[in-house]
């Protein structure tokens, strides 16, 4: 199909490598290989980043964490739970610092990435179990992090979106930390692949149809049967109500537009406070495969201003 990219993203839509996860260990051989052709990350002067070895969910192997913390911080400083995208399947912290390290530089932020177990080697729920376990140690040693708990948030880009909605159910139903707002970046929510723009864009950029298929059917694993678990695909939650206020992105030639912007719908109907942006001209993962557009440019300072507006109104 033809679609009408915002004029700058068009010829970067042109030399996007295709990406198709029929292969997964070729996929993401693919993805390092083209990590190590980009310029390399720069660390800001402002942050430093550590990395830490916790404990895992119950049984499970730890879990390693990366930390993120202003060189000078303010007290009471915020804190954001990061979870990197890659369609459950692909990625790793060290192929998204850039997001984190501007969160922590600009907002003075704590921010914890997850680095978790991925699929289809570690079906559902060892992927989202591993999130809540880190979740919890990060709540847990606000202290030695030298955060508010109280201003603890929770986000993450597509499949990152999806666990950190998850995660927002998971604390809630399970009584665990405290979140007060979750950044939910082009997420990744329902397995159910039946809204229009799943079914529409089946040759969009970086994500379509036929690789969502691959992304469910390998986060579910092939044991799975019956009824989707909401901690598996938020969108399939009854009840959305006493969540975290929200900020959804959605892209116009994304197939996960609709269930974002309808996920985003029933959180409002829910009662809880969300802000919906969505995008035209844009495609799955646009604000980083565009970089330095004005489009992507936009998108990248919106979300940090989502996230500074929802620490201030704490106080």
């Amino acid at each position: 199909m033809t679609y009408a990219y915002d004029p700058e993203l068009a010829p970067v839509v042109a030399v996007i490598p295709v990406l198709d996860i029929t292969d997964i260990p070729a996929a993401r051989a693919g993805m390092l290989a083209m990590r190590e052709q980009l310029p390399p990350f720069v660390k800001p002067d402002g942050i430093t980043i550590d990395k830490r070895t916790v404990a895992g969910p119950a049984g499970d192997p730890d879990i390693e964490l990366t930390i993120f913390r202003p060189v000078a911080p303010a007290p009471a400083a915020p804190a954001l739970y990061w979870i990197h995208g890659g369609g459950f399947v692909l990625g790793d912290v060290d192929s998204d610092l850039a997001a984190p390290a501007q969160f922590t530089d600009e907002l003075g932020a704590v921010v914890v990435s997850v680095e978790y177990r991925l699929a289809p080697e570690h079906p559902f729920p060892a992927p989202v179990e591993d999130c809540y376990a880190g979740l919890v140690w990060t709540a847990a040693h606000a202290d030695e992090l030298g955060f508010d708990p109280g201003k603890l948030a929770v986000g993450g880009l597509s499949a990152g979106g999806g666990l950190a909605a998850a995660v927002a159910l998971l604390a809630r139903d399970r009584g665990g930390p405290a979140l007060c707002f979750q950044l939910l970046d082009i997420p990744e929510v329902d397995d159910r692949l039946a809204t229009p723009s799943m079914k529409q864009f089946t040759d969009t950029p970086l994500w379509n149809h036929p690789n969502a298929i691959l992304s469910w059917e390998a986060y579910l694993g092939p044991d799975h049967h019956g009824e989707t678990s909401p901690y598996a695909a938020p969108a399939r939650a009854a009840d959305l109500s006493g969540l975290p206020p929200a900020y959804v992105v959605t892209c116009e030639f994304d197939p996960l537009r609709d269930e974002g912007i309808e996920y985003a719908q029933r959180l409002m109907q829910a009662g809880v406070a969300t802000e919906l942006h969505h995008y035209p001209g844009t495609f799955h993962g646009a604000s980083g495969a565009g970089a330095g557009t004005v489009i992507a440019t936009r998108m990248v300072n919106d979300r940090l201003a989502a996230l500074g507006r929802a620490y201030a109104a704490l106080g």
